[in-house]
C-alpha cells in the first residue's frame, strides 16, 4: 500500500465516508458525515452481490437457527456507478466502519479498476472512490499514498471538502506544514464550522512561526480563492439527519465544556475570596455556581461558611441540610451545621452533628474542641432554664 508513514493528528481525519457524489457543489461540513445519494432508488428484494438469496427454511433464519446476515446494504445506489460497481464501494463503506481499513482499501481499489475497465467517467464518483480510498490510506498511516490519492480526487472534484481535509492532515503528519495550511485555509473558506481546521490553523500558525521566522506567511504557496458560487452551494445544499445529529453533538459538548470552565473560574475566584475574607462577594460567585451545577455538594459547604461568617445561621444550616442530601456522611457539612445550631442556641442539635462527625473521624481536633465548648453552653442552658420554672 505505498510507503507507510505516521498516523495523521486526529487519528485519521473523517471516520466516515463519501457514499454520493461529492462535487463541487456538494455540502459537506463535517468530514467525519456520511454524504447521501442524490437519486436513491430501492435495491431489487432478495439480490445481495449479484446472486439471488435462497430462502431459508426457518422464515428467514439459516438452517443451524443463527439470523441470517443482512447483506442489503450491498445493493444501495451509488450514484451512477453499475451495480457491480456500487456494490464493491458499498462493501468497502461496510468494512471502513467495522475498522477493517486495509480490506475497505481492497475493494475501493477493485471499483476504481473496475471503472476503467467498464469506460465509466463519471468525476463524482471516481472523486468518491479516490477520497474514500484515501481515508483509507490515512487509517492506516499512509500519508504519502493519502495525498496521491487526494490529489487525484480534486483533480476530478476540485474543492471538494473531505479530499482537502484528508490532504491536509497527511501533509501536516508528514510535516509539511506550509502546504497542510494552505489545504485547511481552503477547507474554511468552503465551510467555517469545521472545528478541526480551525484548531489545525492555530496549531499551524505557532509551527510555522518557529519554522520560519516573522515572514513566515511569504513562504506560504499560493492559497487558492474558493468561487462564491461552489461556496454558496455548500452552504445551501441540505444537511444530513446524521450530519445535524452529530453537529448537535459537538454543540453540546462544547457547551459543556464551556459551562465546565466557567464553573471551574467561578468556583476558583470564590474559595480565593473567602480566603481572603470577603464572605460576600465569595457568596455571590458559588450562587453563580450553583445555576450551573446544582448538586455540586462542595458548593453548599463553602457557601454555607460565607453564611456562618455573616450570622446567617439559619441560611447556613439550611446550605449543609442540601449538602447531606447529596452526601450523608460529608463531615464538613455536619461540623458547619453544628455551628449553625450552636449560633441559633440549638445546642443539643449541635452536639449531636458535632458526635457524628467524630464518629465519622475521631482525628478531627476542631469537633473535640467545639464539642466541649457546646456542651458547656447546652449545660447552662439547663441550669437557666431549671432556674426560670416555677417550682409546684
Amino acid at each position: 500500500m505505498g510507503n507507510t508513514q505516521e498516523k495523521p493528528p486526529g487519528g485519521g481525519g473523517g471516520g466516515r465516508l463519501d457514499t454520493a457524489t461529492a462535487g463541487s457543489g456538494t455540502r459537506s461540513r463535517d468530514t467525519g458525515s456520511t454524504e447521501k445519494t442524490q437519486s436513491q432508488t430501492a435495491p431489487e428484494k432478495g439480490f445481495a452481490n449479484g446472486t439471488q438469496r435462497q430462502n431459508s427454511p426457518a422464515g428467514g433464519k439459516e438452517e443451524q437457527g443463527r439470523p441470517a446476515v443482512d447483506t442489503s446494504y450491498l445493493d444501495a445506489p451509488a450514484g451512477s456507478l453499475p451495480p457491480h460497481l456500487a456494490r464493491l464501494k458499498n462493501e468497502g463503506n461496510h468494512l471502513f466502519k467495522h475498522g477493517q481499513f486495509g480490506d475497505a482499501l481492497e475493494k475501493y481499489t477493485q471499483a476504481i479498476d473496475g471503472c476503467a475497465e467498464a469506460g465509466t467517467d463519471s468525476p463524482e464518483d471516481l472523486c468518491i472512490l479516490y477520497s474514500n480510498r484515501a481515508a483509507c490510506y490515512l487509517k492506516d498511516g499512509n500519508s504519502v499514498d493519502c495525498i496521491q490519492d487526494c490529489t487525484k480526487a480534486l483533480e476530478l472534484q476540485p474543492y471538494s471538502l473531505k479530499p482537502l481535509l484528508r490532504r491536509a492532515m497527511a501533509y501536516e503528519s508528514l510535516e509539511r506544514y506550509r502546504r497542510a495550511y494552505v489545504d485547511y485555509k481552503t477547507v474554511l473558506q468552503l465551510d467555517t464550522g469545521i472545528q478541526a481546521a480551525h484548531d489545525s490553523i492555530h496549531r499551524l500558525t505557532k509551527m510555522l512561526i518557529e519554522q520560519d521566522g516573522p515572514e513566515w506567511r511569504e513562504k506560504l504557496p499560493e492559497i487558492p480563492v474558493v468561487p462564491l458560487s461552489v461556496q454558496q452551494q455548500h452552504r445551501e445544499k441540505p444537511i444530513s439527519i446524521e450530519l445535524a445529529q452529530a453537529r448537535a453533538a459537538r454543540a453540546a459538548q462544547e457547551e459543556a465544556r464551556r459551562k465546565e470552565a466557567r464553573f471551574t473560574l467561578l468556583k476558583r475566584e470564590g474559595n480565593d475570596l473567602v480566603k481572603r475574607g470577603h464572605f460576600q462577594e465569595a457568596l455571590e460567585k458559588y450562587n453563580e455556581c450553583l445555576i450551573l451545577k446544582p448538586d455540586e455538594c462542595a458548593l453548599y459547604t463553602n457557601r454555607a461558611i460565607c453564611f456562618l461568617k455573616q450570622s446567617r445561621f439559619e441560611e447556613a444550616k439550611h446550605d449543609c441540610d442540601s449538602a447531606l442530601q447529596l452526601e450523608p456522611g460529608n463531615k464538613k457539612a455536619f461540623y458547619r451545621r453544628a455551628l449553625a445550631y450552636k449560633g441559633l442556641q440549638d445546642y443539643l442539635s449541635a452536639s449531636t452533628d458535632l458526635q457524628e462527625v467524630l464518629q465519622l473521624d475521631p482525628n478531627v481536633r476542631e469537633a473535640e474542641q467545639e464539642l466541649e465548648v457546646v456542651t458547656g453552653l447546652l449545660r447552662q442552658s439547663l441550669m437557666d432554664n431549671a432556674a426560670h420554672t416555677p417550682r409546684v
